[in-house]
């Protein structure tokens, strides 16, 4: 068989240092958009500056986001100068091509095969100068990758040379690049999208969301938003800096202009109308492609920021990976060993390790059909996942949809021991005992969770010098509104934020004087540490009931040790 080619997916003619990474690196929440330092606690290279260097990894991975992490390094002069992948890779490529496209700043971006890759690696330096990439011996030619090398319609073709306007044009033209970068040998209808890019995180995602709508650019498929950086419902909230909520009022309105559906939720299956199994769709967000893949049963790649966009425009999507049949088959076999006893914090859990596990292929999990996991449960699985693998889905035998689907043949036998699971709680367990936040809601919280917690909290009240925030939908919030019990949990002293999420909450909505927060999230967990500059602990949600009664975490070993 004849080895892949090296692949020049966006050109440019630069020299530098190089820096490995022996795992993916997640942009949002892993690298600080104004310097390029990496701030992922939990990544080896924790530390380390990527900018103008030559950054090699086999893949990204965690959130959508990143691609409009790397955008705004490339606007402000903190990019790597060239990023080096082994695998397929959508997130940093999108955000490189924008970049170059729209405000003419070129970061490299070349995939090598396995080979290659690893004499790379191995070098100090490289150059890539007229179509080559040349270090220590190593003189590579690169394939330029081209829309000339896709399957076109006459209606994409149309749209490409721009007889619906400039704006689907442009759509066009990234889509067919992201396309032939992952092999894709045509493009697919996809029936709608979800919108990413609108939270506040850096003025990158306002000076593209502007960009495009001043152009006039309009979702042509029904499209939902994901949470924004302001409360925009009618939840109090402390008032932020004029500056910053101005512009992260002006996000979320340019994607409302640009016509999608102002849901502001990271939750979109919690919505009425969900995807139905088998149903093309051009979602972003990592938790909810991740969910709308394993549990619903949907076909979506885990779309980058601004790429959602072009979708939506277009109805369009690069026919790959997990839109096929083959592409969701798993590779990896992961038998999980639950512990004699255990609670809700297991799911997290179970999720970070298989993403650990699986950092860029699709497992199997095997061991929970008997647990029967709840939706919740599931959620918080796929979210923890989404965090430490770059892969779109997993599947779990005997729950969820899919999990018949036949391995591939050389599929990898892993096996999740309590062991495993022990050493995970104490990584996302770096903080002391004593709290001051209780953080609830990454992805956003469901109706019956506010229920439960709404039970646990039933006869107590949050203890004097703690906060207790949830943050949910806004469907979600009228809902547990109407049952009273957004009512009996305020009257406890716990808050709510409809339309925010943990992933995009700043002080002083954030409680300044925070020093150790608590969540049941495994999401966030992964990523408060680098996004807020706290220390965490992690728990379940009666954990959660308890230290926000009492200021403290309930013991410092999980349920199945105490």
């Amino acid at each position: 068989m004849t080895a892949p080619p090296a692949r020049m997916i966006l050109p440019a003619d630069l020299a530098g240092d190089i820096l490995v990474l022996a795992e993916g690196l997640s942009f949002w929440g892993g690298v600080d958009p104004e310097t390029g330092e990496v701030i992922d606690a939990h990544h080896p290279l924790h530390g380390q500056s990527l900018a103008d260097r030559i950054v090699l990894m086999p893949t990204s991975r965690g959130s959508c986001s990143g691609s409009g992490v790397l955008l705004e390094l490339a606007l402000n002069g903190h990019a790597p100068a060239a990023l080096v992948f082994r695998e397929a890779e959508e997130i940093l490529t999108l955000g490189a091509l924008i970049a170059h496209r729209m405000f003419h700043k070129t970061i490299g971006i070349l995939r090598l095969p396995p080979a290659a890759y690893d004499q790379l690696a191995a070098q100090p330096s490289a150059r890539i100068a007229g179509g080559r990439l040349v270090a220590p011996g190593l003189d590579l030619p690169l394939h330029r990758a081209s829309a000339t090398d896709l399957a076109l319609s006459e209606a994409d073709r149309a749209m490409l040379d721009g007889a619906k306007g400039a704006p689907v044009a442009l759509a066009m033209d990234v889509i067919a690049t992201i396309a032939t970068a992952q092999g894709a040998t045509g493009l697919r209808n996809v029936m709608r999208g979800h919108i990413d890019g609108c939270i506040y995180a850096h003025p990158a995602n306002l000076t593209f969301a502007r960009a495009m709508a001043e152009m006039g650019a309009r979702v042509a498929i029904p499209t939902t938003i994901n949470a924004v950086s302001v409360d925009r419902a009618a939840c109090p909230e402390p008032s932020l800096p004029p500056a910053f909520g101005a512009a992260a009022s002006a996000l979320a309105d340019a994607y409302v202009e640009m016509g999608a559906r102002p849901t502001f939720t990271c939750a979109p299956y919690l919505l009425e109308d969900v995807p139905r199994r088998g149903e093309d769709i051009g979602w972003s967000e990592s938790n909810a492609v991740i969910f709308a893949n394993t549990v619903l049963g949907a076909r979506t790649a885990k779309h980058p920021d601004y790429l959602d966009l072009f979708i939506a425009m277009t109805g369009r999507a690069p026919e790959t990976g997990v839109y096929l049949t083959e592409g969701r088959r798993p590779n990896v076999i992961l038998e999980v060993d639950l512990p004699a006893r255990y609670d809700d914090g297991i799911w997290p859990l179970i999720g970070w390790l298989a993403g650990r596990m699986s950092p860029e292929g699709i497992p199997l999990l095997t061991g929970l059909a008997e647990a029967a996991p709840s939706r919740d449960d599931l959620r918080a699985i796929c979210a923890a996942f989404g965090t430490t693998s770059a892969a779109p889905m997993l599947h779990i035998a005997g729950v969820t949809p899919e999990s018949t689907l036949p391995p591939l043949e050389d599929a990898q036998h892993l096996r999740i021991t309590e062991a495993d699971l022990s050493d995970a709680w104490a990584q996302l367990n770096g903080g002391p005992a004593d709290v001051n936040l209780i953080a609830l809601g990454s992805p956003h919280f469901s109706l019956e969770e506010t229920r439960a917690f709404a039970a646990l909290m039933s006869g107590g009240a949050v203890r004097a010098g703690v906060s207790v925030i949830i943050t949910l939908g806004r469907d979600v919030y009228q809902s547990a509104m109407a049952e009273g019990l957004v009512a009996a949990l305020e009257a406890t002293g716990v808050r709510f934020h409809a339309d925010l999420c943990w992933c995009s909450i700043v002080e002083p909505v954030f409680p300044p004087d925070t020093t150790v927060l608590m969540t049941n999230s495994g999401k966030y967990a992964h990523y408060a540490p680098g996004l807020s500059g706290r220390r965490v602990r992690f728990g379940s949600l009666s954990d959660c009931a308890h230290a926000a009664q009492n200021g403290h975490v309930p013991s410092d070993h999980p349920l199945w040790q105490r």
